[in-house]
């Protein structure tokens, strides 16, 4: 495995991205062909507007996160932050914004322990948020899996893993034994948590659901959409969202969540070239969005702290 992981994350960008550029050049002169209207623009920007919002939410339940390890941050200041650093995911080796998020608690005096695991523990909330959505909407038929029920009994199996995994009976005692193994011989860290982090799952899911809103919107200014495909809609994002963010090698997703959307969506419902357009215009918004979001960042965090 070492000497294959080098070349592992380049395998999958490449793999994904051939299967993007083979189908967008089956389908280039239909993706030509779309137009926006200036109702589609504004939607556009709605999108945009949605995808920032959703980006701020996110910070604000990482704060949550921060209050169960009762570090002493300014929840303002935290959120400030999180969006300063949320474009760093993008830089090769996708971890650059845990660093900056850990780096900037422990400056404020918070524990590095406490921060190092409060980012740790988020992207794991937001896997056990995809998969809650996903497991449902193959129960109910949301997402398509052609029969295939070992694929819902792993969803199924994976998310009983991951909330059995984050609960204190579990997690407490994991963090302990890491303590010990990383400082043999020092005091075990008084890391910890006392409750189930139901109210950051519940965050994380409504991220998922504002991000989703947020793609709907992109698809909506190039198609008209039945409202009853918006529950697949939302069903089949937050699995590519889910795939983006823990298949390796794929910097914020990159590549990986535009072919799993092409992939999983109905193409009688959705033409190809609608899909393409709406992945692509979508992941301009929500870099966009994240460029904002940095920029109000980092603003803020100046302001924030000349309050007294």
């Amino acid at each position: 495995m070492k000497a294959i992981k080098p070349y592992l994350r380049w395998l999958i960008f490449g793999g994904t991205l051939f299967f993007i550029l083979k189908t967008l050049k089956d389908h280039w002169q239909q993706v030509a062909s779309v137009r926006l209207e200036t109702q589609g623009w504004w939607l556009l920007i709605l999108a945009a507007m949605i995808t920032f919002f959703a980006h701020t939410w996110s910070g604000w339940v990482w704060t949550w996160i921060l209050k169960i390890f009762k570090q002493p941050v300014n929840p303002r200041w935290a959120v400030c932050v999180y969006l300063k650093t949320n474009l760093a995911k993008y830089l090769p080796g996708n971890v650059w914004h845990f660093y900056g998020r850990i780096s900037a608690v422990h400056k404020v005096g918070g524990s590095l322990e406490a921060a190092s695991v409060s980012v740790l523990l988020e992207p794991v909330l937001m896997a056990a948020a995809a998969l809650s959505i996903a497991v449902v909407s193959s129960g109910l038929g949301l997402i398509k899996s052609q029969g295939n029920n070992p694929i819902l009994l792993c969803e199924f199996l994976a998310l009983i893993a991951v909330l059995l995994g984050i609960h204190p009976y579990i997690l407490n005692p994991l963090m302990k034994r890491l303590s010990r193994l990383k400082n043999p011989g020092h005091s075990i860290s008084s890391v910890q948590i006392d409750s189930y982090p139901l109210l950051p799952l519940l965050g994380e899911i409504g991220f998922l659901g504002f991000r989703g809103i947020g793609f709907i919107v992109t698809l909506m200014a190039l198609m008209t959409v039945n409202p009853i495909y918006l529950p697949q809609l939302i069903s089949v994002f937050s699995l590519a969202w889910l795939l983006g963010l823990i298949v390796p090698g794929a910097p914020g997703g990159l590549g990986v969540f535009e072919a799993t959307m092409i992939a999983l969506l109905n193409r009688q419902d959705f033409p190809v070239a609608i899909i393409l357009s709406a992945v692509a215009l979508y992941r301009l918004i929500s870099i966009l969005a994240e460029v904002a979001g940095a920029g109000f960042g980092s603003f803020s965090q100046i302001q924030v702290s000349k309050t007294p």
